[in-house]
């Protein structure tokens, strides 16, 4: 007598098929599912086969792969940011602390390299001791002032050295920043000193030419009435002094004294006399 399918389970016979159906179904739906994938925006995906790196790249959009041998890893190239604190110690020999903020992008053509050699530890193997690496090669050739003023100058240089060392891995530098430079108590009450003396030493140049600003004033003051002292000298003339002469007596004839004349004559006025006064 032919066996049907699950009688060995003391199944009834038509449940033993659909549960072989069932299965088959879900073998099918596992496979179909293990050959289809899809690479997100921003991502690339590196194809593997049994775990080793083929060298393929996906791009964004579905993929198909064979199920059970290959597999596919993903890996960002969006712009991602990394941040370290860092300390080394300036040419004059003061200990420099900073905190360097790295955003960067992988190469989305050198991803499978990067996979291969690094896997997705990039930041903790090669961007962590590469930073640390280049501040204090480049704090090293400014002193602690320096760092200070020319802090542009100094994040450039610490970027190109940054970027030569990661381009090679296939990581390309967008942008790095310098958040902030910590000095030691005593240094940094040195540099308050120092400028509070530097504004102090401005503020007593601005009075002194304040101060000599006043006196040129009062010298160009004092030539201009002097100019104009010489100016009426030179018209005074013999003529006009003449003339000042009669005026002058003019002036004390029209001017009587008080005294009462003592004569009068014939048509003259006859003065008026005070005969109350004592």
């Amino acid at each position: 007598m032919e066996k049907y399918v699950g009688q060995e389970f003391g199944l009834p016979s038509g449940l033993g098929k659909k549960l072989l159906g069932v299965v088959v179904v879900i073998v099918v739906l596992s496979v179909l599912g293990g050959s289809f994938g899809t690479v997100g925006a921003g991502e690339r995906g590196v194809l593997l086969r049994f775990g080793a790196v083929t060298g393929k790249i996906l791009d964004e959009g579905l993929y198909l792969k064979v199920p059970f041998m290959e597999d596919v890893v993903l890996m960002s190239t969006q712009i991602m940011k990394y941040t370290a604190p860092a300390t080394s110690s300036s040419q004059d020999l003061q200990v420099v602390s900073t905190e360097v903020t790295l955003n960067y992008q992988l190469d989305g053509n050198q991803v499978a390299e990067i996979y291969r050699s690094l896997r997705r530890d990039y930041e903790y193997r090669v961007i962590q001791p590469y930073i640390q690496e280049a501040v204090k090669s480049t704090t090293a050739n400014y002193n602690a002032e320096e760092l200070i003023t020319q802090r542009p100058a100094v994040r450039n240089a610490l970027q190109q050295v940054v970027s030569e060392r990661l381009k090679p891995l296939g990581m390309n530098v967008v942008q790095l920043s310098i958040t902030d430079f910590q000095f030691s108590s005593a240094f940094q009450q040195a540099i308050e000193a120092k400028v509070t003396a530097v504004q102090q030493a401005l503020e007593a140049e601005n009075a002194l030419q304040r101060v000599e600003f006043e006196a040129k004033q009062q010298v160009a003051r004092a030539r201009a009435e002097a100019e104009g002292l010489r100016l009426q000298k030179a018209n005074i003339t013999k003529d006009l002094i003449e003339l000042r002469k009669i005026e002058v007596q003019g002036a004390a004839v029209d001017k009587w004294n008080g005294v009462m004349p003592t004569v009068v004559t014939s048509g003259g006025p006859v003065p008026m006399l005070d005969v109350f006064s004592k």
